[in-house]
Parts: structure tokens; C-alpha cells; sequence
């Protein structure tokens, strides 16, 4: 194919968006059974920053608390903001370690 990268359809892939910043706040909703045989999804609405994030998975506990330092990938949708899954985590400083 002459020109590169692969297109679906007629778009062109949005690049990932990073958040980064200091976790205001942390909410859980579920568990929520999708359909019979899959495991229960956990949605969970992260403030970072000031601005919400959405993020589901089937953990029951993320590993960062409010407070904590995070960084993640994520996409705008008409939905609102939802994080990639397994993009959250911790963000390292690089001063805290010798």
C-alpha cells in the first residue's frame, strides 16, 4: 500500500491523548454484568486536575488512591473522557529515588 499507514474507513487514527496530575477524587460504580459468561466491569469516575475521567475494568480496586500522583492514556468521546484500559497507574518522580 502506497503511502503508509493503515485507515479505517476514511479516518485517520486519533492520537492517544495523556493525563497526568494529582487524583482529587475516585468513585466506584458496579459491579455490572455486560452478558452471561463475561466478568463483572467495574466503572470507575477519576478527577484529575479538575477535569472527570471514566475508566472500567474488572478490577474491584485500582492501584492508585486519591492523592496519589497518576498518569494515563485517553480518548475524548462524545461520552466524555475515558482512560485506556490498563494505562493507569502511578507516576514516577524521578527526584524521589537515589
Amino acid at each position: 500500500m502506497a503511502g503508509g499507514g493503515f485507515r479505517r474507513g476514511n479516518r485517520k487514527r486519533l492520537p492517544k491523548l495523556e493525563g497526568r496530575g494529582e487524583l482529587e477524587s475516585l468513585e466506584r460504580e458496579g459491579p455490572f454484568k455486560e452478558w452471561l459468561g463475561m466478568p463483572d466491569l467495574y466503572r470507575y469516575f477519576l478527577v484529575v486536575n479538575g477535569e472527570t475521567f471514566s475508566y472500567q475494568t474488572e478490577d474491584a480496586e485500582l492501584p492508585v488512591v486519591v492523592g496519589d500522583k497518576v498518569v494515563f492514556r485517553y480518548k475524548e468521546t462524545k461520552g466524555g473522557n475515558w482512560i485506556d484500559r490498563n494505562s493507569l497507574g502511578k507516576a514516577i518522580d524521578p527526584s524521589q529515588y537515589q
